[in-house]
């Protein structure tokens, strides 16, 4: 039974929120702020309904002509019908209902202010991105077969392993833009009848170092190297190629690198440093707002020269590299092996003296590094390990920086932190995925006098 709702604002997740006659909340997916819609109801709970849009009755003024052709089809992006203005407001609101909701309330008692007040005194304005499309320096493109066995390359569609085939991504850099059309059909010449086992296709470019990489992951067995080289090498003027040997599934556990053609990896400029990155190991995909970040980062702390500070889950050195500059002393804690492999590349290749690697567990190896000045985590989305909150206490900094994209993981960490003796003292929201809910935010955290 179809029901209308007015949207009144966006959830952390990219649907628009409404209410039902009933007053339970409805999530709805591809609506706009001021929408008015009318709804099919997918899933219901006792409190919420989760939805989808049949008809725009009438459209809210946050409401824009997407520019992708793909937009509603593409999972690639769930905001390209939403004004950027309008994205950025829901992003900071979303960063500030995560903390008032999960953090504040065990952490603010006999405060006379409520948890959204206090929140939004924490939470500084976002930063909105210079590009609101073409900012992506890489994109991953899925494969699937068509009904005649040919090669496909696309996006997933919205909460579903079904393949949107796509000519062109709005949110990449050129030549990447160009990518799934020009590899598709280089793709499909190479495969000719036999089934190469693709599993997907990452592209990286840059137009700071005019750089771009191929990365072809494939199930392990025989690969046409020599073809792949030749017919891929100009689809998109490559400067690199490689293919990724890995096991299929979510886990996607990595055998082998293969550089096919070129020096095997891809590089970038940030902050005055060059950072060399293979195909496996992350890196932040929007350039000019990851030396936002550096430069937030760098200003929280506050980094003295003779300063011995820690960089944790520091990947590739984004925030290694610049610290150097500025402290005595850098340890750079990494468990991935493609990471660490270049981060010791990039530390040799800029001739840096103050930086000790180490390889392994943040939360193990955090304790050991004595007395710090300074600390940085930037855990991927699930947030700090277990019992990363304690080897903080444990180390205990003179002042550290939790850099997160996830919002509800981070909330829930800024309430184990201060349990272990560390308040939040600022928040600043970054949007790094214009077009997308998500956000990242950087947070200074000091001991609990």
């Amino acid at each position: 039974m179809s029901q209308l709702v007015h949207i009144n604002s966006l959830a952390f997740g990219g649907s628009g929120v409404g209410r039902l006659d009933d007053g339970r909340t409805a999530f709805v997916t591809g609506t706009a702020p001021g929408d008015t819609v009318e709804i099919a109801i997918d899933k219901e709970k006792k409190t919420f309904v989760t939805a989808h849009m049949t008809r725009l009755v009438e459209a809210g003024e946050a409401r824009i002509q997407p520019a992708c052709p793909y937009a509603g089809q593409c999972g690639g992006c769930d905001w390209q019908h939403i004004r950027y203005a309008d994205q950025l407001r829901a992003k900071r609101e979303n960063v500030v209902a995560q903390l008032s909701h999960i953090a504040l309330p065990h952490m603010i008692s006999g405060n006379t202010k409520t948890a959204k007040e206090t929140a939004n005194e924490l939470i500084g304005d976002i930063v909105a991105s210079p590009h609101q499309q073409g900012y992506r320096n890489k994109i991953e493109l899925a494969t699937d077969k068509d009904a005649r066995g040919r090669l496909l390359l696309g996006m997933h569609s919205p909460s579903s392993h079904t393949v949107v085939p796509i000519a062109r991504c709005m949110l990449a850099q050129s030549p990447a833009d160009q990518a799934p059309k020009a590899l598709q059909g280089a793709l499909r010449y190479i495969q000719g009848s036999r089934d190469l086992h693709i599993l997907r296709v990452g592209v990286r470019t840059s137009t700071r170092t005019h750089e771009t990489e191929i990365a072809i992951w494939t199930r392990p067995g025989s690969f046409p190297r020599a073809e792949a080289v030749r017919v891929l090498k100009n689809a998109l003027h490559a400067t690199s190629m490689v293919r990724v040997i890995a096991d299929p599934g979510r886990a996607r556990m990595i055998r082998g690198v293969e550089a096919l053609w070129g020096r095997g990896h891809w590089d970038e400029k940030l902050c005055g440093h060059t950072y060399s990155v293979s195909a496996p190991s992350f890196f932040q995909v929007n350039t000019a707002q990851a030396e936002t970040l550096i430069k937030l980062v760098l200003e929280a702390l506050d980094v003295k020269n003779d300063d011995v500070v820690a960089d944790l889950y520091c990947g590739a050195g984004t925030f290694t590299l610049p610290l150097s500059d500025r402290a005595g002393n850098v340890f750079a804690v990494e468990r991935e092996g493609s990471s660490v492999r270049d981060l010791r590349r990039n530390i040799k290749n800029g001739c840096i003296d103050n930086i000790e690697v180490i390889g392994g567990d943040s939360a193990r190896e955090l304790p050991q590094m004595g007395a710090l000045d300074g600390l940085v985590v930037d855990p991927p989305r699930a947030g700090l390990a277990k019992g990363m909150a304690e080897s903080i206490a444990e180390a205990h900094p003179r002042k550290f920086v939790y850099v997160s994209c996830d919002a509800g993981t981070w909330a829930r960490d800024v309430a184990r932190l201060y349990n272990n003796g560390y308040k939040l003292i600022h928040a600043t929201p970054v949007d790094l995925f214009p077009q997308t809910f998500h956000c990242e935010v950087v947070s200074l955290f000091e001991p609990v006098k």
